[in-house]
């Protein structure tokens, strides 16, 4: 894990940015989890002839797990669903980074009880990485 910016984990990944993203969008769906898009900053970079390292961003959810938090807090969807970037800096090292779960409840006051489907997500996305 690497220091980034405050409320973000960020963990190394064995695999390259494409590859992350189709093994946590495996896992996602395997947990009947939706994957609601897929954003390649990295070509869409290429479309207006800048060069940028790739980088994609994966957004998917439960609304099951989702919707009591944004009950509970209405601003809190403007996190949700869920994001995690996959990145690749300029060493040729591949990261992936997503908002620490506990940002809803400092930022937000989300009860912890309603915290537990975000924080699962935890350990599917560290099995992306390795």
């Amino acid at each position: 894990m690497i220091q980034t910016a405050a409320g973000i984990i960020t963990l190394p990944s064995h695999y390259s940015v494409t590859e992350t993203l189709d093994r946590l969008a495996l896992l996602l769906r395997e947990k009947a989890i939706t994957v609601f898009s897929r954003v390649d900053h990295a070509a869409e970079a290429e479309k207006v002839h800048l060069a940028m390292l790739p980088t994609q961003l994966l957004i998917f959810g439960n609304p099951g797990g989702g919707t009591p938090i944004m009950l509970s807090a209405p601003l809190s969807a403007i996190d949700l669903p869920i994001k995690a970037l996959a990145w690749q800096d300029a060493d040729g090292a591949v990261w992936l980074s997503y908002n620490d779960p506990d940002l809803l409840h400092t930022r937000f006051d989300v009860p912890e009880a309603l915290l537990t489907p975000v924080r699962a997500l935890n350990s599917l996305i560290l099995q992306a990485t390795t």
